[in-house]
């Protein structure tokens, strides 16, 4: 990559910093890609996928299958710290998981594509909406549009704070841990302070759910039984010294390695809530969001990245785990044969979600280049 180009594309990471928007609200962002991508002429242009996605399309010559690249739109609900010209300028709000960075790396392919086709199949260029919650892919996937486009194989990247900036991360298997959000809602019957006894308090069915929920955690680290709770927020009547409380809530993460495990994780802490609120009298509400399903990468799309790897000269550390987080991008592989790789971006690099994480700008040409790679790898021989 020329130093011009780098410079024009830090320029575009550079300007989708300062806009960042949250799961679901990304239009700005999206309005701002669109206008990127028609510079490079794509043969077809989707918008409003699956709430505020867009894909371009390039046709190779000949027949082929289709390889989708993919990417998301979404910002965090996190106030940016940082001095930077280009910091956010919506208050409240950060790309401080480095989806700028993955949008840029990504549409870097629109001028290779634009300069020259692929010679078979096609390329689809995914910007997916609304990764943060989990709700962006299933939509993109169950648009009636998405039909027109259904990738063949599909790929993607995130990158990792702990690897040196431009090193490549890869694992077969288990690729990120399903998660969902579990939302317990208590209610009793408010009373006065004075009189306790003539209401029913969650206070006691709180102090109970509060440890119960973290001793479902078990299982080696990452391995197939892993099971993790992770206690999110808790809230017990209204902030007041006259009332003794009738209602309260509990927020956990709920966290595994695969599906069947999360089936498990989710029966056992119902069972959990029930048997407590029904020695408390205490009536309750189970909901779940931010549900992600396990990301699973295929072989056959991991060995893809391996030769795509070699072809760019690029060493990959291969890994025997899978992380922790979670990912929506394993409903692409319900589909196509898929996998992700992480793209290191320091070891010294803030956590992804911190006030203070900036996607660094020198691995930008890394992920652009092996994504070009694997489209060459598959559709250029």
């Amino acid at each position: 990559m020329t130093p011009d180009r780098l410079a024009q594309l830090t320029g575009l990471r550079h300007a989708l910093h300062q806009i960042p928007e949250v799961s679901g609200a990304e239009e700005k962002t999206a309005a701002y890609i669109t206008t990127y991508l028609r510079a490079y002429a794509p043969d077809r242009l989707l918008t409003g996928l699956g709430g505020h996605g867009v894909a371009a399309v390039y046709d190779g010559a000949e027949d082929g299958p289709t390889v989708m690249i993919r990417c998301e739109l979404d910002g965090l609900p996190i106030e940016e710290l940082s001095d930077q010209p280009y910091r956010s300028t919506h208050a409240g709000r950060g790309h401080l998981c480095g989806h700028d960075g993955h949008m840029t790396m990504v549409a870097a392919l629109a001028e290779d594509l634009a300069a020259k086709r692929p010679a078979r199949g096609r390329v689809v260029l995914m910007f997916q909406p609304a990764e943060e919650t989990g709700k962006g892919a299933p939509a993109v996937v169950a648009d009636p549009a998405f039909g027109e486009i259904a990738p063949d194989y599909a790929f993607s990247l995130h990158n990792l704070p702990g690897l040196a900036v431009g090193q490549i991360a890869l694992c077969s298997g288990p690729a990120n841990c399903a998660s969902r959000g579990m939302r317990i809602r208590l209610s009793g019957r408010t009373s006065h302070a004075a009189a306790p006894q003539d209401g029913v308090s969650p206070a006691g069915a709180m102090a109970q759910l509060l440890p119960g929920l973290v001793a479902l955690c078990g299982g080696t680290d990452l391995g197939a039984d892993y099971a993790l709770v992770t206690l999110t927020h808790a809230r017990l009547g209204e902030a007041t010294f006259g009332v003794a409380p009738g209602e309260g809530e509990v927020w956990a993460t709920l966290r595994t390695v695969n599906d069947t495990r999360m089936a498990q994780l989710i029966e056992e802490a119902t069972a959990l809530v029930g048997k407590v609120c029904a020695e408390q009298g205490l009536g309750h509400e189970i909901s779940f969001d931010d549900v992600f399903e396990a990301c699973t990468n295929n072989p056959e799309a991991v060995a893809v990245l391996q030769k795509a790897c070699d072809r760019v000269g690029l060493g990959v550390a291969m890994q025997d785990r899978p992380q922790r987080w979670s990912e929506d991008f394993g409903q692409f592989g319900k589909g196509a044969k898929a996998a992700m790789f992480w793209l290191g971006s320091g070891e010294d690099q803030p956590q992804l979600h911190n006030p203070d994480y900036d996607f660094p700008d020198a691995a930008i040409p890394v992920g652009a280049g092996l994504f070009r790679a694997v489209v060459s790898e598959l559709l250029d021989g």
